[in-house]
């Protein structure tokens, strides 16, 4: 039976219809948020270099980040302001874009000091966007999977016997993943002295002892800081009993994929690896061939927020748990924290403030504000973006120059440090 209609309403929008008029009303009337400035700060804290940037809005809502190719923060500096050109007057909220944007904007796309750039830069428009609806930055990212982020130490020592006591105390205080340094033979008084073949047998020996000591239970690895070759790593790996160490982190340097293939037939001890990567287009190797156990992603390098959740979803897919890199501020500890909140897919978090390491780079006078570091547990506040402040009054300690330290072998020549 054919419905009539009354021919007054005939024409008259339905009551879905009015919502959706007013909806469409409501958001072409939204004054649209806009950044009004980005500004950075290449500042000295504790024993290092960090490189801040702050971008600001045309409402007061401001956001914090930071990049962390260290050593080399001027370069960022100056990538940054050739990117503040473009991106004041756009609308922060549209952060996705804005990575884009910046990323494909030169041509010659990508590249560490770029991405260390855009890194700072989309980890303070997250801080924005928390801030601007109101909720933590997990929120943004899926909402949250963990209570507290687990942490491992670093046990720095440069002798076997202060590394083994090193080790004991962080166990002894309930740390249940602890990453030990190489340890080298007296180099006299030539500190920049390293030759990997020396430093493999007596650091594969201690390792040895320092597992016997503290047993089975806690994590063990060592990050070696691609300071080897794939022969020296396999010999490394083959000097010491099996679970002498849960991972081995940075063996050798990533540039050649094949080389860890390579070394992957030698040794199973598990492979961390990711730290230096500067996109997920360098994560595609080695989590499509099966190379890494651990991704060492690094928030502040690798593209910021938008880049590292795309890498937690893939690695995800291949069964390989996050083990951020985390060197540097709170303002890195915050976002990466943000990041290991709202994964499943994650293990434990690099934190540089234990009881063997007091590196001064969580100042309290700089950053009033930042997450809160108990033993090895890292916990977020409930507090809209990334929960932390600056006190810009406190970075008064200008920039030094700071260079990593150039090793070299007995012959004189260069080696990695």
């Amino acid at each position: 039976m054919r419905r009539l209609t009354h021919p007054a309403s005939a024409n008259q929008p339905t009551r879905n219809e009015k919502r959706q008029r007013g909806t469409d009303e409501h958001v072409r009337g939204a004054r649209q948020l806009k950044i009004s400035d980005v500004k950075t700060y290449p500042v000295w804290v504790g024993r290092r270099n960090q490189m801040l940037v702050k971008v600001e809005t045309d409402e007061g809502i401001y956001g914090w980040g930071e990049s962390g190719v260290s050593s080399r923060e001027l370069a960022v500096e100056s990538a940054v302001k050739h990117y503040r050109e473009f991106l004041v007057g756009e609308d922060p909220m549209r952060r996705g874009a804005l990575w884009q944007q910046m990323y494909r904007s030169q041509y010659f796309e990508g590249g560490r000091i770029l991405t260390g750039a855009i890194s700072a830069i989309d980890i303070a428009l997250h801080d924005i966007v928390g801030k601007k609806l109101g909720v933590p930055v997990y929120q943004l990212l899926g909402g949250k999977h963990r209570n507290y982020v687990p942490c491992f130490a670093t046990a720095p020592a440069r002798t076997g016997e202060e590394l083994l006591e090193q080790v004991k105390l962080l166990h002894g205080r309930g740390w249940k993943a602890i990453r030990t340094t190489p340890i080298h033979p007296d180099t006299g008084k030539d500190d920049l002295l390293y030759e990997p073949r020396e430093s493999i047998a007596l650091t594969a020996e201690w390792l040895i002892k320092i597992r016997e000591a503290v047993g089975m239970e806690p994590t063990l690895g060592i990050d070696y800081h691609h300071r080897l070759s794939v022969a020296e790593a396999a010999s490394f790996c083959q000097m010491m009993p099996a679970h002498t160490l849960d991972f081995l982190e940075e063996p050798i340097r990533d540039e050649t994929p094949e080389a860890y293939e390579t070394l992957r037939t030698m040794t199973p001890v598990p492979f961390a690896i990711g730290e230096e990567f500067a996109s997920k287009w360098q994560f595609l190797p080695y989590v499509e061939r099966g190379i890494a156990n651990y991704a060492r992603v690094d928030v502040c390098n690798v593209g910021g927020l938008t880049e590292a959740m795309k890498v937690a979803g893939w690695t995800e897919a291949h069964y390989i748990d996050l083990m951020p890199h985390n060197p540097l501020g709170p303002i890195c500890v915050a976002a990466t924290c943000h990041l290991a909140t709202a994964v499943t897919n994650f293990s434990w978090l690099e934190i540089r403030e234990s009881p063997t390491e007091r590196d001064g780079f969580y100042d309290k006078e700089v950053f009033p504000v930042q997450p809160e570091l108990r033993e090895d547990k890292v916990y977020l506040s409930d507090r809209p973006g990334l929960g932390i402040e600056v006190d810009e009054a406190s970075l008064g300690e200008p920039f030094r120059f700071w260079e990593s330290p150039h090793l070299h072998r007995r012959d004189g020549s260069v080696t990695n440090w």
